[in-house]
Parts: C-alpha cells; sequence; structure tokens
C-alpha cells in the first residue's frame, strides 16, 4: 500500500469528529485489503480532492472514496463509482442504512459507525471486479 501524505492532511483538517470517522473508515479500508491477499496492492490518494483507495496490482476492485457529507444524508459518507452495482447490492443487505443514489452510503455521527456492515461493504468494493 502507498500511502499518501496529502491524504492525511486533508482528513486532519476536518472538524475532531467528522476526522475521528474519516481516520476509522480509512483504517478499516486498509484493514480489509491487508486481510485479503485477492485484494493486493492499494494505492491511497485524492480524487475529486477526497480520500481515496485504488486497488493497483491487481485491479480487484473499484475505487473507494470518503469524505463529509455534503447532503443532508449524514455526516461523512464512503464513495463508490456509480456505474458498479454496489450500492444496489448493500441497499438489499442493509436496508436499515442511508444512501444516497447508486454512489454512496451516509453516516450521521451521532450513532455509532455500523463495523461489521461497513467491513462486508468495503470488502465487496475492493473485490468487486473479481467477485469472490
Amino acid at each position: 500500500m502507498t500511502e499518501e501524505s496529502s491524504v492525511l492532511r486533508v482528513i486532519e483538517g476536518y472538524a475532531d469528529q467528522e476526522r475521528d470517522a474519516l481516520l476509522v473508515l480509512r483504517k478499516l479500508i486498509l484493514d480489509v485489503a491487508q486481510n485479503r491477499d485477492t485484494i493486493g496492492y492499494i494505492e491511497e490518494t485524492l480524487k475529486w480532492g477526497q480520500p481515496s483507495f485504488l486497488t493497483k496490482n491487481p485491479k480487484s476492485g473499484t475505487t473507494i472514496r470518503i469524505d463529509r457529507d455534503a447532503s443532508d444524508k449524514g455526516d461523512i459518507a464512503l464513495y463508490v463509482n456509480c456505474q458498479t452495482s454496489l450500492v444496489s447490492d448493500w441497499r438489499g443487505l442493509f436496508p436499515h442504512l442511508t444512501f444516497g443514489g447508486d454512489r454512496s452510503v451516509h453516516f450521521d455521527l451521532e450513532s455509532p459507525l455500523p463495523l461489521v456492515e461497513l467491513r462486508q461493504m468495503i470488502l465487496m468494493a475492493l473485490t468487486y471486479h473479481i467477485r469472490e
């Protein structure tokens, strides 16, 4: 995995509660990636100014982006490519969560992050092209 210091600088610029939650998401993404050999090499970078995680070698999955939520759906969000079926799949698995169109899942920081669901969603995104 490559670590892009600009990603951490962006995250550090957020308010405390947003920053802490985004760091949890970042750690989950990296933990899931490290625990699956099929995911391989992860590149951490900025895309559209958002912390982003790409599978590079092999290209096993789709890009995950995390950021504060500019909509009224929550405080932070996890984004994937809207051309994938991921959000639709997640809606079926986790109907209790809040989704934005075909590209995002949103979280209210007044509630604990749903770590079990997030691990599953992250694994599905990082293995999207190989469908374990």
